[in-house]
């Protein structure tokens, strides 16, 4: 049956947003009418949204289609990142840089084209990223381009995984890289590179069903953007864009005028990796607060220079993660986009660790470890500016839960299998307002990476998942807790795997702030089918056999604040939910519980606690 379309009331935001399509005829010097640029703002979004449900319902790998490693963005003409929805923050600041790079490579682009770039040389992530560029033509002038980003299962390195930390440099780490390499022209693919991919890639069916993902869902972000600049106008949407950056530097300003103004020291540090890093990597962050001005720098020039394995930054991955750890740190209502970013001042240097990569240095892992460590920094010693300001530290060890599986699958006559699984979860840091969440996976997932479905897995690779579980007492205490740890057992049935993965967290954890308690190391072991157990260190290749497991477990959240200034309300519901146990609520809340879980009359002893509390107090006095 067919439904009559109604008129919008007049005066209504679609009113509005009706008229401005009627005629091109903007004004550009007028004031753009706050109600119009909130509903185009929201349409963008609403394309990255369409564009990300397109690669997640169609993505043919789990790290894809049910971890949702991926990002989608919206690039305007002049390289600005413009809208990003609900994309991963490490994955889409550099989406500008590579652009500029699609520019420069191919001043001539056009109508039907598409590019394929992952070189961490010229603004991408690391080169398991595979970035998928489509520049959007209206009347044949390029407005935007429509990006999609997404973490490959395997990238033609030379091990089976996608985080090679040992690797020296670019040839010893193999990957296959693509400087804004043209993959389509008039809309038809460049069957080269296809061949070239399948050929090298270890899953050629897998990587080609993300391929097709990816690029189709840039291929819907290109018609949605074209009916955008159709519907309102081509003066209109220049005008959004121009309003819309203003608008979203304003709101920087302004959060950062509400901070104190000072100077902010902070260090961080990640574990030791044998036999290459014996001593870990030493990082320091300067952070000036301007709040008069409302600009903050961030300044990660006083590190090591770039190290002979696959750990370096790159230009993109360093300025987000300090970008990312500083928003987080703002009014969480503020859009992130180039205007944003605009009040940001990302001081890097070439040849540093954190900084922006020499080739052919290798930045295998350019994504996680040292991105966490700068996240957390900076988090935290935003705490310094005082209660109420900043977070404690979350999660940082990318252990062996969250490695990359391989092997063959004897259920489909031994065909090979690699993918990256997402099954711990780790804990998020602690604010001064809220505890911290658990399933994080890491800082700078952002808490947007889904943990994989057990049973999903299960069905799809050849191994068995003993258990997934959160740890009792493995939150950093504090006034407000950190998330819980997660442990993960699971290994082989009948065929090997190996699983190799870098972690971090194993000895430096993550730190409570302002009197709040750290949580603990990470752990990963292999139990053998006798029941021997096998410690793995930071870089690890858990080679396990038919009737072996492993045993990953990753850190809990940082505490935020004194244990024992925790409502007492609060410390019995962890007993209850068991995040906490009832030593640990006596021992460190200075809590203590009567009654029993089997009788369910867990309470608080308030005159014992009052007077355990009174007494601690007065001995830190």
């Amino acid at each position: 049956m067919a439904k009559s379309k109604s008129n919008p009331a007049p005066g209504t935001g679609a009113d509005r947003a009706d008229r401005a399509g009627e005629a091109d005829q903007t004004d550009q010097d007028s004031e753009f009418d706050s109600v119009l640029l909130a509903i185009l703002a929201n349409r963008m979004d609403a394309i990255c949204r369409e564009m990300t449900n397109t690669v997640l319902f169609s993505a043919r790998s789990a790290v894809i289609g049910i971890a949702r490693d991926f990002s989608c963005a919206i690039i305007t003409s002049d390289d600005e990142v413009l809208a990003v929805a609900e994309a991963m923050p490490i994955h889409v600041f550099g989406m500008h840089l590579q652009t500029a790079s699609m520019a420069k490579y191919h001043p001539d682009f056009r109508e039907g084209d598409a590019f394929l770039d992952n070189d961490p040389y010229v603004g991408n992530s690391h080169p398991a990223d595979h970035t998928f560029l489509i520049p959007v033509f209206f009347e044949g002038e390029h407005f935007f381009t429509a990006a999609v980003k997404a973490h490959q299962a395997d990238c033609g390195n030379s091990q089976p995984t996608t985080y090679f930390a040992a690797a020296k440099d670019v040839y010893q780490e193999g990957a296959l890289i693509f400087p804004c390499v043209q993959v389509q022209s008039d809309y038809e693919d460049n069957q080269d590179i296809i061949r070239m991919c399948r050929r090298r890639i270890r899953v050629p069916d897998q990587w080609y069903g993300d391929y097709l993902a990816a690029m189709g869902a840039a291929r819907i972000g290109e018609r949605r953007l074209k009916e955008f600049i159709g519907k309102y106008g081509k003066a209109v949407t220049r005008k959004f864009v121009t309003d819309w950056f203003d608008y979203s530097e304003r709101r920087t300003a302004d959060a950062i005028r509400a901070l104190p103004g000072g100077t902010i020291s902070a260090t961080g540090v990640h574990d030791p990796i044998m036999p290459f890093l014996p001593d870990g990597i030493q990082i320091k962050v300067a952070i000036d607060i301007d709040s008069t001005d409302g600009r903050i720098t961030v300044d990660l020039r006083d590190n090591p220079d770039s190290v002979d394995a696959g750990l370096n930054l790159t230009e993109a991955t360093s300025t987000m993660s300090a970008a990312q750890a500083v928003f987080c740190c703002l009014d969480p209502d503020i859009p992130h986009n180039s205007g944003s970013f605009r009040r940001l001042d990302i001081l890097l240097r070439e040849n540093c660790v954190t900084g922006i990569p020499r080739f052919p240095h290798s930045c295998s892992v350019a994504t996680t470890n040292m991105t966490d460590t700068i996240i957390n920094t900076i988090q935290a010693g935003f705490a310094q500016l005082g209660d109420g300001y900043g977070f404690s530290q979350g999660n940082m060890c990318n252990g062996a839960g969250t490695g990359v599986c391989s092997g063959k699958d004897w259920r489909h006559g031994g065909a090979p299998y690699v993918n990256q699984m997402f099954m711990s979860a780790g804990g998020m840091p602690a604010s001064a307002r809220n505890d911290g969440m658990h399933g994080m996976v890491n800082p700078v997932s952002a808490g947007l990476v889904y943990r994989d479905s057990i049973e999903v897995n299960e069905q799809r690779f050849p191994f068995h998942v003993e258990s997934v579980r959160a740890l009792e007492d493995s939150c950093g205490a504090g006034r407000r807790r950190g998330g819980p740890a997660s442990e993960v057992i699971m290994g082989p049935r009948n065929e090997p795997m190996l699983i190799i993965n870098i972690a971090n967290g194993l000895e430096n954890v993550p730190q409570g702030v302002l009197g709040g308690l750290p949580s603990h190391p990470g752990v990963q072991m292999k139990i053998s089918a006798d029941g021997s157990e096998e410690i793995y260190s930071t870089d690890a290749y858990c080679h396990l056999a038919p009737g072996d497991r492993l045993r990953a477990v990753d850190n809990g959240g940082g505490g935020y604040g004194d244990p024992l200034t925790r409502e007492t309300e609060r410390v019995l519901s962890d007993v209850q939910e068991r995040y906490v146990s009832r030593a640990q609520a006596e021992a460190v809340y200075g809590v203590i519980i009567t009654g029993s879980p089997a009788r369910d009359d867990l309470a608080v002893d308030i005159s014992a606690t009052t007077k355990l509390r009174e007494s601690r107090l007065a001995a830190v006095v």
